[in-house]
């Protein structure tokens, strides 16, 4: 938020139907108690909440699959209900995951469940006060499940402008058997995927040769764009040619929370070098909360990770997936991040260590552009990335 602020432009954040829903999710969160979480963060970082775009992505039945495809779908429909009703607008209609009675899923059956969660949509947008702003909806579900990418040897083929033209037809179809016309002109977005992925230790890079089809063939009606999903770690001038071949709408996420883990890593080493040798200083221990908290609840990252134990460790604390992510909110794990940040701010690092581990940060530190401050420091590690997106959007 302080980068959308600083850069005066808007923030797109988005959440899954598995981490935010009428349940809590695995964030413990409801939509709006994520809508007023995200308005609190608003308040602090001076960001007007207005400029916040709302999204839902995967809305479905995804979290129920083990279900039969009726509660799983009734489900789907009050999640998409709370979300609209907290304020989301933009909504990814995926119902493209088989549920526990379902056979093989064809596109007829996945485009009229979507239209089928459309029509929830609607009608609860109906109920909201008069004014508030139309929906705007997103469709298509060539992307990897919710909850992240697994291993792949080869990099994954451009989506086939025939199977586009086909997802168009028949969603739209869809749409107007349930009287949507209205909504359809509001498909803003068609998720496609590009030829882009990464893996624990491998980034697929874009290669608009591959791709030209789909950029040339982009559907004239209704007005939109593609939507690409797992552009973590593209090489900007990847990102910049993709928004210019159509696909404008980046989603973006690991590559954040694997910043943010390369500079709190890089911090651990500050401290340890700085602080190690200092009688009454008690040093964080990171890391070692860190794997504790992993192999506690492997849930997060064992159907993801090598089964080999030292390719295992070694993944939980450096894959591109990084499934690690998801433990950062635990209590033991915080408590040593808060002891890392306060240890480090009983003076001014010194500058020869941030050259050493964070040199970014150390030049931006150099000419004043950053504090010397661990805090600071972390963010504009993150920063670097929003910064990429930035520019490839031309920021």
């Amino acid at each position: 938020m302080r980068h959308a602020r600083d850069e005066d432009s808007m923030l797109c954040v988005e959440s899954t139907s598995n981490q935010v829903n009428q349940f809590g999710g695995y964030t413990g969160m409801k939509a709006a108690d994520f809508v007023q979480y995200l308005r609190s963060v608003a308040a602090e970082t001076g960001y007007s909440r207005e400029r916040i775009v709302l999204g839902g992505d995967h809305l479905g039945p995804y979290p129920w699959r083990a279900e039969a495809s009726r509660s799983a779908m009734e489900k789907a429909g009050e999640l998409v209900r709370s979300c609209v009703l907290a304020g989301y607008v933009k909504i990814h209609l995926d119902a493209s995951m088989a549920c526990a009675d379902d056979g093989d899923m064809g596109d007829e059956i996945v485009a009229a469940r979507a239209a089928q969660l459309c029509e929830a949509a609607e009608s609860a947008w109906a109920d909201l006060p008069t004014g508030s702003p139309h929906l705007l909806y997103v469709i298509g579900t060539e992307v990897p499940l919710p909850g992240g990418e697994t291993n792949s040897s080869g990099g994954p083929q451009p989506t086939s402008v025939q199977h586009v033209q086909r997802t168009m037809e028949i969603t739209r179809a869809a749409f107007l058997g349930r009287g949507l016309e209205k909504a359809w002109e509001r498909v803003i977005g068609l998720v496609v995927q590009p030829g882009v992925e990464f893996g624990d230790a491998t980034v697929f890079d874009y290669d608009r040769r591959q791709a030209r089809g789909l950029s040339e063939k982009l559907p004239k009606s209704p007005g939109l764009v593609y939507e690409t999903h797992s552009t973590d770690y593209q090489k900007p001038g990847g990102l910049r040619q993709l928004v210019e071949d159509h696909f404008a709408i980046l989603k973006v996420g690991p590559w954040l929370t694997f910043a943010y883990r390369e500079a709190i890593f890089a911090l651990s080493a500050v401290e340890e070098q700085w602080l190690g040798g200092r009688k009454g200083v008690h040093r964080s221990q990171v890391k070692k909360a860190l794997e504790e908290a992993m192999l506690r609840n492997p849930a997060h990252w064992k159907a993801y990770y090598p089964q080999e134990e030292s390719a295992a460790h070694f993944a939980r604390q450096y894959s591109f997936s990084d499934r690690c992510r998801y433990y950062w909110p635990e209590k033991p794990v915080q408590k040593e991040v808060d002891l890392l940040l306060s240890n480090l701010s009983v003076g001014e690092m010194p500058l020869t260590l941030l050259s050493q581990y964070l040199p970014e940060q150390y030049a931006a530190v150099r000419e004043g552009r950053v504090e010397n401050r661990p805090e600071s420091l972390v963010e504009d590690r993150i920063g670097e990335v929003l910064r990429i997106y930035s520019a490839a959007c031309g920021q």
